[in-house]
């Protein structure tokens, strides 16, 4: 269209026919004359940028809730540089610098990043790294606007190199109380299952956290999806129930099949699926995911970097919130895949139509119908 205005000159001529100039997203641009498409693309590229920093402005400046975020999954390269000197781990780490670390952070798959991931977690030692590590993160979400968050934590990672439970959840829960009073950011802890290790491990762990049933909110499963179908914790999260009046929710259908998320919803009967993309593969289960109001955390830039799509183009989030499915938007792993929320939110223009086609609401609902719903 503005191609044919630039060549055109009946196309932009005043009522008089004289051909003098017309304004063209407050900028004058002289038309059928040399230059005139190249000052009407100046002007729309002008428009445009002045209309993608106004929603930059506002997204950065939205209230936010975050459902899905990995405690470990924050740690920022400096940080972990910093408690690898604290602890005298640095002859332990592969990649010793700042920037060793991040030319690392180019995954093929999740089983690729988790290396990278569990590596990084070797260094949370104490009870003051977990601490350092959350209250670092919550300076991150007070300056994405995030008043609101859930918080996975791998127990299984640590107690496995020795940790003690205790200190684990100790760290991470008393930052969370100090950051609610420093920043107002209301929180819940989730621990999560290790998926890739024995069902009896994980029994062994939900032992462990009994006892700190007053600081965990839920139980999750997180870790390599693929051949670890969420049946195999059905008692672990059977008793997590009963005896710990726990909460519960589970990845699924991120790189396993949609079979996976309905094994999460029959088998462990979660209230929430975490990613879950791939239950656009089956529609029956689309729509029961539809009728029931079922949550599904979706993480775009971790989708994209761990190739389950190959770009944001490709992203289903699109068709996801057109089938009436409750979609939130979260950061997952932010330090490895790029970006905390607003980066997710600002992930490319095909996410912003999105948002703004639908007027966010989707997404907010959901993020409401979560807190209410713990």
């Amino acid at each position: 269209m503005i191609d044919e205005l630039g060549k055109n000159e009946s196309s932009c001529r005043k009522p008089d026919d004289s051909v003098d100039g017309t304004v063209v997203a407050g900028t004058v641009v002289e038309c059928a004359k040399p230059g005139a498409t190249s000052a009407i693309d100046a002007a729309a590229d002008a428009s445009a940028k002045d209309s993608a920093a106004m929603m930059e402005t506002f997204i950065r400046g939205m209230p936010k809730v975050e459902l899905h975020l990995h405690i470990e999954g924050t740690l920022m390269p400096e940080l972990q540089i910093q408690l690898a000197k604290r602890n005298g781990m640095m002859s332990k780490l592969r990649h010793k610098t700042v920037e060793d670390l991040r030319g690392a952070y180019n995954f093929e798959d999740l089983a690729a990043f988790l290396n990278l991931y569990y590596e990084g977690c070797s260094v949370l030692l104490n009870e003051v790294d977990f601490y350092d590590l959350t209250a670092a993160y919550l300076e991150n979400a007070r300056r994405n606007n995030v008043r609101h968050v859930e918080i996975f934590f791998d127990p299984q990672a640590h107690t496995s190199r020795g940790v003690p439970f205790d200190a684990i959840v100790n760290g991470i829960h008393q930052a969370l109380v100090d950051g609610e009073a420093k920043h107002g950011i209301t929180s819940r802890l989730i621990m999560s299952f290790l998926r890739n290790l024995p069902a009896d491990d994980a029994m062994a762990t939900l032992e462990e956290a009994l006892p700190h049933a007053d600081k965990i909110y839920a139980v999750g499963l997180d870790s390599n999806e693929l051949g670890n179908p969420p049946e195999k914790f059905r008692r672990v999260f059977d008793r997590a129930r009963e005896e710990g009046g726990f909460l519960a929710v589970a990845h699924a259908g991120e790189e396993g099949p949609p079979s996976y998320i309905r094994g999460a919803l029959d088998a462990l009967h979660v209230a929430r699926i975490d990613h879950g993309v791939r239950c656009m593969e089956d529609p029956d289960l689309v729509q029961r995911l539809v009728e029931g109001r079922i949550p599904l955390t979706v993480c775009p830039l971790s989708n994209v970097k761990l190739r389950v799509f190959g770009s944001m183009e490709e992203h289903n989030l699109k068709d996801m919130l057109h089938r009436g499915l409750c979609v939130t938007v979260n950061s997952d792993d932010p330090a490895y895949f790029g970006g905390f929320m607003n980066d997710n939110y600002l992930v490319g223009t095909v996410l912003l139509h999105i948002l703004v086609h639908f007027d966010f609401d989707p997404l907010v609902l959901c993020s409401h119908q979560w807190i209410t719903w713990l």
